[in-house]
């Protein structure tokens, strides 16, 4: 007999096919997701622990796939509520049975719909944080996947890196902090587009695959209105050795 709750609670969800559950080793949660549309990586967790977040603050995170940062947020943060926004059903899909595989429904919430019509959905000024790991590829950064839900997560097919800054200026209230994950390749288009639509870069840090290595990865968070002030921060390397995470990264991990 199973006794487990959140077994029997799974039970009556039913993963579909091609599905599996993968634990995120933080409070026992744990998230759904299926391998032949798309996965969510280490960006998204290194984003998980860059994003600083105020006691009570209201989130959204935009494009949130299988919604793997709103809940990694709720097990690092107090925030009052997060909210995923993703535009392939079947990602939302996965996103909501996981929040009800956690039992955090009362904090999550997750809604289908358009990040271009992000501040139509949830109307201007309504978050304290917006986060947002977003499409990379643009043009012929990359071969564009066949597959049709891992080339919308990797290359800007539906929304474009200006679409996710200006829809997060709106959405943000005055102060409130936008954070993202991307390539150091679109640095320079980066820092254009947030001093454009009012959004002052305050803190950077460049991810590097190993210490010898060039970066990889940019995460940046920008202040809606800020003073013009940019803290670079220590360079975060993921591997000591093949294998072999450093402690910084178990650390955000978890582990």
């Amino acid at each position: 007999m199973i006794t487990d709750p959140s077994l029997m609670i799974l039970m009556d969800m039913a993963l579909k096919e091609n599905e599996r559950i993968d634990d995120l080793q933080r409070n026992g949660y744990r998230i759904i997701q299926n391998p032949d549309k798309f996965c969510f990586g280490m960006d998204a967790v290194l984003l998980s622990g860059f994003v600083r977040v105020r006691a009570g603050s209201r989130v959204l995170d935009m494009g949130t796939g299988t919604g793997i940062i709103p809940i990694l947020l709720e097990a690092k943060t107090q925030a009052a509520h997060l909210t995923g926004l993703e535009i392939q059903e079947a990602s939302a899909d996965m996103a909501r049975r996981s929040v009800a595989l956690n039992k955090l429904e009362d904090k999550i919430s997750i809604v289908t719909g358009d990040i271009k019509e992000a501040a139509d959905i949830f109307g201007a000024s309504a978050f304290d944080v917006v986060t947002c790991n977003p499409p990379y590829m643009i043009g012929k950064h990359g071969l564009t996947n066949p597959d049709a839900p891992k080339a919308i997560a990797r290359h800007e097919i539906l929304c474009t890196l200006e679409d996710v800054i200006s829809q997060s200026a709106k959405l943000l209230k005055p102060g409130g902090n936008f954070f993202m994950v991307h390539r150091p390749f679109r640095l320079a288009e980066i820092m254009v587009l947030l001093h454009e639509y009012k959004l002052e870069p305050k803190r950077m840090q460049l991810v590097y695959p190993y210490v010898d290595k060039e970066p990889n990865m940019v995460l940046i968070e920008a202040n809606r209105g800020g003073r013009p002030r940019l803290k670079v921060e220590k360079p975060l390397i993921i591997y000591k050795e093949a294998g072999v995470y450093m402690p910084e990264i178990y650390d955000i991990y978890g582990y």
